[in-house]
């Protein structure tokens, strides 16, 4: 679809690629500190989208944020089921409550507390959706949601002012999957070690890359390398700022404002058509993102360093804003040792969700 592929050239990475991820954060924490200090209150911004866990900014599961969605909002999301994984689930019951949500295989599955990617396959059958679930944390909730085909991806940030009540889109990225182009003679395997950027998807140890590295794809064969299209295993961002329209910024507002105080956070879409998705059309809602959605366009290899930089600051700075404003408002923030659990429970089950793929 013209203006939605990416140009994607071997050694192409972002200035803060090239940063060890504890460099980036130093900046950032300075800064955190700085404005609780100044705003009184270091997890304020937990109090942004105060009818969810922690505002979003940790914690929350995936389904917290459907389930407070309006009609515009339903219609709109690609068809889900929560499924707690427990002894004495049975085959057909799981088949019954699929074609109950209006869900066939191939499906994705993925964790309902997680990010980045961490433990979503795309399963083509019952028996792989079995097998998946017997690596799954016992307990913990998992959802099943429609494969999408539409090939495009992007993350649009909303964000709405709690005094004035004026939404808007402060940010659209394009994510594009990892992929090789075949030239007829290499196999998948040496293709993705040619490139810079995909050698991590082979280096992940929390990713399963479900092809045939010793394939050979025909010259000009496009290969999709993975269901994720996280920096992790090779993705890459592009900032469509630039793309945003009147039209599609009031669609999302639209969907925001009947989820019961929702301030701040992203909306995952996959669509297929450019100038549909500017024209507020043709889109479907993978997930919602809230408090610590990351500003993900600082990532785009074009952005320089001081740029991305100060991407992820006027980030910081609108959500602790905005949690403030929320405060006078009567929302409360979460304590500091409840968000040091939360996320150190998050960590936990990471580590222990099945590979992505």
């Amino acid at each position: 679809m013209s203006g939605t592929q990416a140009d994607q050239t071997a050694a192409e990475r972002s200035a803060l690629e090239k940063l060890p991820k504890w460099l980036i954060c130093v900046p950032l924490a300075v800064q955190w500190f700085w404005l609780g200090l100044r705003h009184g209150g270091l997890t304020l911004p937990s109090a942004a989208n105060p009818n969810i866990t922690a505002g979003g900014l940790v914690g929350e599961g995936k389904i917290e944020y459907f389930e407070q969605m309006g009609p515009l909002g339903r219609a709109a999301t690609a068809p889900y089921l929560g499924l707690r994984v427990v002894g004495g689930l049975t085959e057909a019951g799981m088949a019954s409550a699929l074609a109950n949500a209006g869900i066939a295989f191939p499906l994705v599955a993925k964790p309902d507390l997680g990010l980045c990617g961490y433990g979503v396959r795309k399963l083509a059958d019952m028996n792989a959706l079995r097998n998946y679930m017997a690596g799954f944390p016992a307990g913990e909730v998992l959802v099943l949601q429609a494969y999408l085909p539409q090939e495009h991806e992007a993350g649009l940030f909303y964000a709405r002012d709690p005094h004035s009540g004026a939404g808007r889109l402060i940010g659209l990225t394009l994510r594009h999957y990892p992929r090789v182009k075949g030239d007829g003679h290499a196999t998948l395997g040496a293709l993705i070690r040619r490139d810079r950027r995909l050698q991590r998807l082979l280096r992940s140890q929390a990713h399963r890359c479900p092809l045939d590295l010793d394939s050979v794809p025909a010259a000009g064969q496009t290969v999709r390398l993975a269901t994720i299209g996280s920096t992790r295993v090779g993705g890459l961002y592009r900032d469509g700022a630039a793309l945003i329209t009147d039209a599609l910024a009031a669609a999302i507002d639209s969907i925001a404002r009947e989820m019961p105080d929702f301030h701040f956070g992203r909306f995952d879409v996959r669509f297929d058509d450019l100038a549909e998705l500017q024209a507020g059309r043709g889109f479907s809602i993978m997930e919602v993102n809230g408090a610590g959605s990351e500003a993900i366009q600082a990532w785009d290899p074009g952005t320089g360093l001081l740029a991305g930089l100060r991407m992820i600051f006027a980030k910081q700075r609108l959500l602790f804003e905005i949690g403030a404003a929320n405060r006078k408002r009567g929302a409360r923030p979460i304590g500091l040792a409840e968000l040091i659990r939360l996320n150190a429970r998050q960590n936990r089950l990471i580590d222990l969700y099945p590979s992505s793929n």
